[in-house]
């Protein structure tokens, strides 16, 4: 170090120190002194090593051997702990030893480390991050960017940013967007854009991106583009959609079978669930009936199996009532189809209502998100059967409310009609007799008053006192006999319907004239105390009074108050709403028809069974059915050989409706078959009195049975009562 280089060095800013050969200072600066706290004449002609041995492990000695026994120019970077600072050391070689410059470079250090840890934070993160210099040239991409596209990033650094747009086969309006969201960041029209864009990745998948857009401050790159995958929420969303608009269909429909098929087939082509099926539970058999499929599942299994208990995992997850997920049934015990080419399914309970299953062909083919999915259609499948059953009750019973009605302004004709028609012929009998007494009455009062005169006449010509006391105690016998046949009847009875059988004026006033001779002069003795000639000799209406009988025959009067009373019970049973049925029970067809044609107007031997049977009914609700059926046969038919069978039908031929028929042969047919046929009305005049067949129809319907009346083959009538699932043959 000569003198003359001095003063340079004390004016350089960085810190400067000389060695010799031996590693000895031989000059140091001020700034030397100050990073390394020693004087200058406390450190010229030491070595370096003994003066600061803690340098002997760092990088100093490696570094200026080399610098000296290769006389080459060294450069390294150190840490000095104690002041926290990092240093680049540069180490010269001369002839006399090194001359070593210490730059303090932490500023420098600290911002490598934070882009450092930024690059490693971009290289993490899923997002693509480009950086692109304002010529629009790619300045870096990170990994990401390399996996969306396929390419090596050495392949696009320098590129112009227009080889993104085709690689990614990005539509060319969209590319011209992204053009422009570049301009407006880099000249700060716009702080920041964003644009969604959908492109294809390097598997060939369509796929959507959130490109966003954001300005940098940087050496060379001014723009910095960040690449979101945004496929699954935008796939989020449209199920999302899609699943309103398959609960709006849903709760539009009010028939279960469409509600299913809506299900299925709406989940196929809006939720990408091709191999999928709805199983309803079949309330009366207790088993799990496929109501609904897509026609991927008709394609793969050629029709969908019934499940009953315990059969499956469909069975098993009904049961318990909670979503389940199988993600490889090759390792799933209790298959119903251990062949089954499905390999992952999802299984919903639809409520307590039955299930929806969805399949692949794959195994792990479903995530959570699937088994949401899947769980929200059988959460909406379940409200809307819940809504169409309170839709149905609903029109059932404003339909019900409608027929009872047209019901109950049936029985008031019937009330009406029947029962006037069963009284006035009671009424007729008794006018008719009545008529017959009053002219027999009237000829006993000719032959008297003939007696009367006579007397009148021999007294006044003979003019004798006691004679014509005599005649007059005689006209008083007459009197008196005459009001008892006439007036004793009278103040007894009376007509039963005054309104129906009216006498006439005449008779009327003659009742009322006898009735006052009767209060007169009628009396059991006369005023000399004797008794009457006519009471003492039997003669007279004393006697007839007491012999009179009522004016109808016991059997008349009988069969009368029959249908009376049977008009009664029909009543009462249709009041007491025929169309409802208490517990049903499983009972013998035959035994209830046997029970039936005792209690009915049929003789019993007439009524045979072809086949016994089974079924579940209200056997009370049953019995009444039948009797009113066979009673209403009976009223057709005066022919004593009568024949009434009564066999099943769908028993042998499995494509015909289960039920039973009541055929006769009796000579009357009730009228042709309409609507309104069984409803009450007066009009059929053959049929029994009382309600007949509308309580028969009322009674099968509330079983959730049919009725219908055919023409049997030997002219006769046969009444069917069809839809009886539960009817069984007996052996």
């Amino acid at each position: 170090m000569t003198p003359r280089s001095v003063p340079i060095v004390d004016r350089v800013t960085d810190a400067f120190f000389a060695l010799d050969t031996d590693f000895r200072f031989t000059y140091v600066n001020d700034r030397a002194e100050t990073l390394l706290k020693r004087s200058r004449d406390d450190l010229i002609g030491r070595v370096m090593w003994d003066e600061f041995p803690q340098t002997v492990e760092t990088q100093f000695p490696d570094g200026f051997h080399r610098a000296m026994d290769e006389q080459v120019p060294v450069s390294f970077e150190i840490y000095h702990a104690q002041l926290e600072t990092w240093f680049e050391a540069q180490a010269y070689p001369g002839e006399d030893g090194l001359s070593v410059y210490m730059r303090d470079v932490t500023e420098r250090k600290r911002q490598e480390t934070t882009i450092a840890q930024h690059a490693a934070v971009v290289e993490a993160v899923h997002d693509g991050i480009v950086t692109l210099d304002r010529d629009r040239r790619i300045v870096t991409v990170n990994a990401a960017i390399e996996e969306f596209l396929g390419v090596d990033r050495d392949d696009l650094v320098g590129e112009h940013v227009e080889i993104v747009p085709e690689l990614a086969s990005i539509a060319d309006e969209d590319a011209i967007e992204i053009g422009r969201a570049i301009t407006d960041v880099d000249i700060g029209t716009a702080g920041r854009r964003q644009v969604e864009v959908p492109f294809t990745d390097a598997d060939g998948t369509d796929r959507m991106g959130d490109f966003r857009f954001v300005p940098i401050e940087d050496d060379t790159a001014t723009v910095a583009v960040v690449v979101r995958d945004v496929t699954d929420q935008h796939e989020y969303e449209r199920i999302a959609a899609s699943l309103h608009e398959i609960t709006r269909w849903l709760l539009e429909s009010d028939d279960p079978d469409e509600i299913c098929a809506i299900a299925v087939h709406a989940g196929s082509d809006l939720l990408d669930l091709p191999i999928s099926g709805v199983w309803l539970l079949e309330q009366e058999h207790g088993y799990l009936e496929p109501v609904a499929g897509t026609a991927g599942a008709h394609d793969e299994f050629g029709g969908l199996p019934r499940f009953h208990p315990n059969e499956g995992l469909v069975w098993e997850v009904f049961e318990s009532g909670s979503v389940e997920r199988f993600d490889d049934l090759g390792a799933v015990d209790g298959l119903y189809n251990p062949e089954t080419p499905i390999r992952s399914e999802i299984i919903a309970p639809i409520g307590t209502r039955g299930v929806i299953m969805t399949g692949s062909l794959k195994a792990d083919q479903f995530d959570e998100t699937d088994v949401e999915l899947v769980s929200t259609l059988a959460e909406n499948t379940r409200a809307a059967l819940d809504r169409a059953d309170r839709e149905q009750v609903l029109r059932e019973r404003t339909d019900e409310l409608e027929r009872q009605t047209e019901r109950l302004e049936g029985v008031a004709n019937v009330l009406s009609n029947d029962l006037k028609r069963q009284l006035q012929a009671v009424a007729d009998e008794l006018k008719t007799d009545s008529s017959s007494v009053d002219r027999g009455s009237e000829s006993d009062d000719g032959v008297e008053a003939s007696s009367v005169d006579s007397n009148a006449t021999a007294t006044n010509s003979d003019g004798d006192g006691p004679e014509s006391t005599a005649g007059a105690s005689g006209d008083v016998e007459t009197v008196a006999e005459t009001t008892d046949e006439s007036g004793s009847g009278s103040d007894e009875w009376e007509f039963p319907l005054e309104s129906e059988t009216e006498v006439d004026e005449h008779e009327v006033s003659a009742s009322d004239g006898d009735l006052e001779a009767g209060t007169v002069w009628g009396s059991d003795e006369d005023a000399t105390g004797d008794v009457p000639e006519a009471e003492a000799t039997g003669g007279g209406t004393g006697t007839d009074h007491e012999e009179w009988e009522f004016p109808l025959s016991d059997d008349s009067v009988e069969a009368t108050l029959d249908r009376a009373e049977r008009l009664i019970d029909d009543v009462r049973e249709f009041a007491r709403n025929a169309s409802s049925v208490r517990t049903r029970s499983r009972i013998r067809l035959d035994r209830v028809i046997e029970e039936a044609a005792s209690a009915s107007r049929l003789e019993a031997s007439t009524v045979f069974v072809e086949r016994a049977a089974t079924l579940r009914a209200d056997p009370d609700r049953l019995i009444y059915l039948l009797e009113t059926a066979f009673d209403d046969i009976a009223a057709r038919t005066a022919d004593d050989d009568l024949t009434v069978r009564v066999g099943l039908t769908g028993i042998d031929d499995p494509d015909a409706p289960r039920g039973f028929y009541i055929e006769d042969d009796a000579a009357d047919a009730p009228p042709t078959a309409t609507d309104r046929l069984l409803d009450p009305t007066t009009e059929y005049q053959t049929a029994i009195d009382g309600l007949g067949l509308t309580l028969v129809r009322a009674i099968a319907e509330a079983h959730d049975w049919q009725l219908s009346i055919e023409t049997a083959e030997r002219n006769g009538t046969r009444i069917v009562v069809d839809g009886v699932m539960t009817l069984e043959a007996r052996a």
